[in-house]
């Protein structure tokens, strides 16, 4: 797998619901409510999100995501 592969098995059903907004350029403060979460909670999985990718920030994760068909 190269640096910026990422499976979307390798992303969970949380972290799989969060990227439409996260690609809308939602903050957590935001997708919390929508989603039922504190903002901590979306912080979280926005972060396991950047790591799984291995991106620099979100908007890179979201980039990423787009290029393999994910978002």
């Amino acid at each position: 797998m190269k640096k910026n592969d990422v499976l979307i098995e390798d992303l969970n059903d949380i972290e799989k619901k969060l990227l439409p907004y996260i690609a809308e350029g939602l903050t957590a403060k935001e997708i919390a409510p929508i989603v039922f979460m504190s903002h901590h909670t979306v912080k979280h999985y926005i972060s396991e999100i950047i790591r799984k990718t291995n991106a620099r920030n979100r908007v890179n994760a979201v980039a990423i995501l787009i290029r393999a068909n994910y978002v």
